[in-house]
């Protein structure tokens, strides 16, 4: 089933008042988080980005990405990097976080 304690979470969340930027900044990062996991063979699981279950908090739309792998420094570049693209795409309303090991699943 690939669940804590046998492997971690990390869960990269987005949130904006532009509906259509958050989609956006999502799924170009989850393009990016893709095309480096095949390239590379990268040991992960990486899931779709979606809706956060509860899409939309204080006129805030919620959007994110789930991946389960062992972490490790070649984890921890990999999110940096995807950080770093991130940031290229010069979004002024959308804001990013990671969460490893989420206590909630429900909070990004």
């Amino acid at each position: 089933m690939k669940y804590p304690p046998f492997c971690d979470i990390i869960l990269i969340g987005f949130t904006s008042s532009n509906e259509n930027e958050v989609m956006l900044a999502a799924e170009k990062t989850h393009k990016y988080l893709k095309s480096r996991v095949i390239k590379e063979n990268i040991g992960i699981i990486l899931y779709k980005a979606l809706p956060s279950p509860i899409d939309k908090i204080k006129n805030k739309y919620r959007w994110r990405i789930l991946i389960k792998c062992k972490f490790s420094d070649n984890i921890i570049n990999l999110i940096n990097e995807t950080i770093d693209e991130y940031f290229k795409l010069k979004l002024k309303n959308t804001r990013i976080a990671i969460d490893l090991n989420p206590n909630n699943m429900m909070s990004l």
